[in-house]
């Protein structure tokens, strides 16, 4: 599905079949590392279906395409700065696709968004970021299965290093007014996620 996806977008800009797959293969392989266990192509396919059930109101479906397959290209748990890593990575593939500077432009500054998943000006910014924490809403032994996997990213870090960082992420989420911007996701996920993170955070205790 992704790969298809992925291709069907790139040639509205591109009928270079080979630089396509190049293209493709990158995003391929980044996301199938065996160091990922929550932020690989899975990820990707989730944040689409989450995307394409409110795409009546997203304004430019292809920025927000784009945003998806790179927002997570660059993942290092040693990192603090993947975000702004994968933003660059996106600028440079988008323009040797000759995509349009304004896109590439709301592009990268999506993907900068889901550092810290604050209120944007722009909608379409919100439902990406919004989709992005979907996972937050799921039912318990989703939730379960997803914080575990995250773990598992972080495993060269023992308890003592990790379990003070997680913590203040989750505190982070729940001191929000609002974790989800948009209605359609807080409708739907909001009050279910603050039960999420706060079991998780009674499970650290």
């Amino acid at each position: 599905m992704l790969q298809e996806i992925y291709t069907e977008l790139l040639k509205q800009y591109t009928d270079n079949k080979q630089h396509i797959n190049e293209c493709w293969k990158e995003i391929e392989a980044a996301y199938s590392s065996s160091s990922r266990h929550y932020h690989n192509l899975s990820h990707l396919e989730n944040l689409v279906t989450q995307l394409s059930a409110c795409r009546h109101d997203i304004s430019d479906w292809n920025t927000i395409l784009f945003s998806v397959f790179y927002h997570d290209i660059v993942y290092s748990v040693l990192n603090k700065d993947n975000e702004e890593k994968s933003a660059v990575l996106a600028e440079k593939r988008l323009i040797t696709l000759s995509v349009p500077s304004v896109q590439i432009e709301k592009c990268k500054a999506q993907i900068i968004a889901t550092k810290a998943h604050q209120s944007s000006n722009d909608p379409d910014t919100n439902l990406f970021t919004d989709a992005d924490l979907s996972i937050l809403g799921h039912s318990w032994s989703l939730y379960e299965h997803y914080y575990m996997q995250i773990r598992q990213e972080y495993s060269i870090y023992p308890d003592l290093v990790y379990n003070p960082g997680r913590k203040k992420v989750l505190h982070h989420f729940l001191q929000m007014e609002r974790i989800y911007k948009t209605m359609p996701f807080y409708d739907k996920y909001e009050l279910q996620a603050r039960e999420n993170l706060k079991r998780e955070l009674d499970c650290m205790c």
